[in-house]
């Protein structure tokens, strides 16, 4: 705004200017009209003088060498004497027609008695073009100087606001183009240089989106690679295992027959070993099930077709979930209040077995469980008593993909997607979840509506 005013300020400088140029200019040639007005006067009374002295011999007057034009009649209109570079018509010869005309006339006297007339044919004819000639050069200044300010104005004009808007469209098709690496030229003396650096910030944003977008994708890609493995490694356990007790039945078998006995029986560590092996393979099947579930989860949230059906529960169906997936006890359950809460069981079940999976990966110690009532939410706090989170990382873990700096280099299995699932599943059933870290272990506050 302050450049706008300023170029109100030179426009309404030079129209003063051409202003005063003009009144000056007419002034002066006033003035100089009316002094033509006075010389004319002053001839013809010295014209007028020399007739009444010779009125008998008016040839006299052929002696006066002026530029000017005049005639002297009688008082009947007859031509006296005529002093003309050309022939005077005979209806421009009488006083009325000098009255009409606005020629300069003046009676001759002989005494008291007028005889004729003396009319001078020049009505300020070339007084009248000097007016009309400065009142030209008067106008064409004024003229020249708007023409000038308006010549500055469209520069201004093109300077700051055509070639701005012609960058910025130049600039607009190469952000369509994809290629956002090179800024938006800004010049801050034009009024729009705020709203190029918006565009050049906008370019920033999108360039650094879609830098985000490209590693995203290279960790979607990895987490393809990494779930292939992860999903090889209990499955081939299960082979490995399967086949073990594979084996040692048909020995047992084979031993049984030799002994020609009926039936086969298994001794205490025999069975002992065969119920390992069991529990070895449904370990590694809840883990297949868990790392297919969140992928599922995830691809579902992604397409946007992941759906929640809540209905009201007891809260206390929220112990018996943290009992069902704390297999190693380390959960203590906290008093929980009596009410009706909102929830789809099912996703409750996933959110809190991953925060309890977590804690056992990352913690693996005592896990204290309390619940209060805030408002209209329970609110559930699930808190372990390991090395937790730095404090500038607290709003960055339930990103997706997102595993702390101090445990991607662990060696600890994990994808990034077990607190992103919770906190996303959490808000799909109005609530939240919150993280936080005081230095003594990571705490997990669920806010959960109530019915």
């Amino acid at each position: 705004m302050k450049t706008y005013f300023k170029m109100i300020g030179v426009f309404a400088t030079l129209f003063v200017i051409a202003m005063v140029v003009f009144l000056v200019i007419t002034r002066n040639t006033q003035a100089k009209s009316h002094e033509v007005s006075g010389e004319t006067i002053a001839l013809l009374h010295r014209l007028a003088k020399i007739a009444e002295e010779c009125p008998d011999d008016l040839t006299v007057l052929d002696n006066e060498k002026y530029e000017v034009s005049y005639v002297i009649t009688d008082l009947s209109n007859h031509l006296l004497y005529a002093h003309a570079g050309k022939e005077i018509p005979e209806d421009e010869i009488s006083v009325e027609n000098a009255i009409q005309k606005r020629y300069p006339y003046l009676y001759l006297f002989d005494g008291s008695k007028a005889w004729g007339v003396i009319v001078l044919l020049d009505g300020g004819t070339k007084a009248y073009q000097a007016l009309t000639w400065h009142l030209a050069v008067a106008i064409g200044i004024l003229c020249l100087l708007l023409i000038t300010g308006m010549i500055g104005y469209g520069l201004y004009v093109r300077k700051n606001i055509i070639v701005p808007f012609t960058n910025m469209k130049g600039f607009a098709a190469k952000v369509a183009q994809g290629k956002l690496d090179e800024p938006l030229a800004m010049d801050q003396g034009n009024i729009f240089g705020a709203f190029t650096e918006s565009f050049d910030i906008m370019r920033e944003e999108l360039a650094a989106s879609k830098e985000r977008e490209l590693l995203l994708q290279k960790k979607e890609r990895e987490l393809v690679a990494s779930l292939s493995h992860d999903l090889k490694t209990p499955v081939t356990g299960i082979q490995v295992t399967a086949e073990l007790m594979q084996m040692r039945i048909s020995v047992k078998k084979e031993g049984e027959s030799a002994s020609n006995h009926g039936d086969i029986t298994f001794t205490q560590e025999e069975l002992s070993m065969l119920s390992a092996d069991a529990e070895g393979i449904r370990g590694k099947a809840d883990q297949i099930a868990t790392l297919l579930s969140d992928l599922f989860t995830t691809t579902l949230d992604d397409l946007g077709e992941f759906k929640v059906k809540c209905q009201d529960e007891d809260s206390r169906s929220l112990g018996d979930i943290v009992k069902g997936f704390d297999d190693r006890n380390l959960a203590v359950l906290g008093e929980i209040p009596a009410v009706i809460i909102n929830i789809d069981k099912k996703c409750m079940s996933q959110v809190i077995g991953n925060i309890i999976s977590n804690s056992y990966k990352y913690a693996n110690t005592k896990i204290e469980v309390d619940f209060r009532i805030s408002e209209r939410f329970l609110e559930m706090q699930i808190r372990d008593h390991g090395p937790g989170v730095p404090s500038g990382e607290l709003d960055l873990i339930t990103n997706k993909f997102y595993r702390g700096k101090d445990w991607e280099n662990s060696g600890k299995d994990g994808h990034g997607l077990g607190l992103y699932i919770a906190k996303t599943l959490m808000q799909k059933m109005n609530g939240d979840l919150i993280a936080e870290s005081d230095g003594d272990g990571l705490s997990i506050t669920l806010v959960i509506p109530m019915s």
